[in-house]
């Protein structure tokens, strides 16, 4: 297995999962490059899904799409990305249920295929940590925590979900310059949806996360909660398409744009 120490670069990071020495979670790896959500489908599904994305901008900030069915790159992104190769890890989705993980999807690519490519929480992170705040998952090693709230996402054919979340704690003073920050960035997210009691958007324990890792809560510490990319992968349950991908949560495509790019800038469906 490569070590993360070598790959500084979201063109490194692709290149490794491109042999299948990556497979692990992307976090608070190659700083400064956007990160990804992907969700891939068959082109007779993609127009709906893609109106799903432009009615919840806030979990489906959309980034790219494939030029035209059965394209495995994405320009807008890199110049050399295989949708097909680099993700370190990939979901297999068969009529609403997740069956399998794959590290790549070349035996089961189609030509009619459209694959989306959607802002991540990850890329917020940086700009927080540059302004001095913790962020918990990073500094623990670990897997951001998610969870799937009671929060309705507008509908689009038979794609429907309830939002999910990815949850962050800080201090209270931290909170309020995060949420100044992260209002700066709406195509990966934007700023918070929602902070302190998590019963009240549906979340039971802190500690039994739908996706990820659990991280510590400290005694002087709120929870503030993102809007997720992955809420599409719920929005996968309710359609029952009979074939779908996606990437396993937290093991995000690694891109050739900067972070910084994106300060400021709605993604194109918003």
């Amino acid at each position: 297995m490569v070590a993360a120490a070598t790959m500084s670069t979201g063109a490194e990071i692709r290149a490794h999962c491109r042999t299948n020495d990556f497979t692990r979670q992307t976090s608070g790896l190659a700083p400064g490059y956007v990160q990804c959500n992907v969700v891939i489908l068959p082109a007779q599904d993609a127009e709906q899904f893609a109106a799903f994305c432009k009615r919840n901008p806030q979990p489906c900030p959309l980034l790219a799409t494939s030029r035209h069915p059965g394209a495995a790159d994405l320009p807008e992104l890199g110049d050399d990305i295989d949708i097909r190769t680099d993700l370190p890890r990939y979901r297999i989705w068969e009529h609403g249920q997740c069956t399998g993980q794959r590290d790549d999807i070349l035996d089961l690519w189609q030509d009619d295929w459209v694959a989306f490519a959607l802002g991540c929480s990850f890329s917020f992170e940086e700009a927080l940590s540059n302004a001095g705040i913790e962020i918990r998952n990073v500094s623990e090693g670990v897997n951001v925590p998610m969870y799937r709230t009671n929060i309705d996402c507008q509908s689009a054919g038979p794609f429907e979900a309830k939002m999910v979340v990815s949850m962050r704690p800080m201090p209270a003073s931290d909170a309020i310059t995060a949420i100044q920050i992260c209002s700066r960035y709406p195509s990966v997210h934007g700023a918070p949806i929602h902070l302190g009691d998590p019963e009240l958007i549906g979340i039971a324990d802190l500690n039994q996360p739908d996706f990820g890792d659990p991280v510590s809560v400290r005694a002087n510490e709120i929870p503030l909660f993102w809007a997720c990319g992955v809420t599409p992968q719920v929005a996968l349950e309710s359609a029952e398409l009979p074939l779908a991908i996606t990437h396993e949560p937290g093991h995000m495509l690694v891109t050739d744009l900067k972070n910084a790019s994106l300060e400021g800038e709605a993604s194109w469906n918003a």
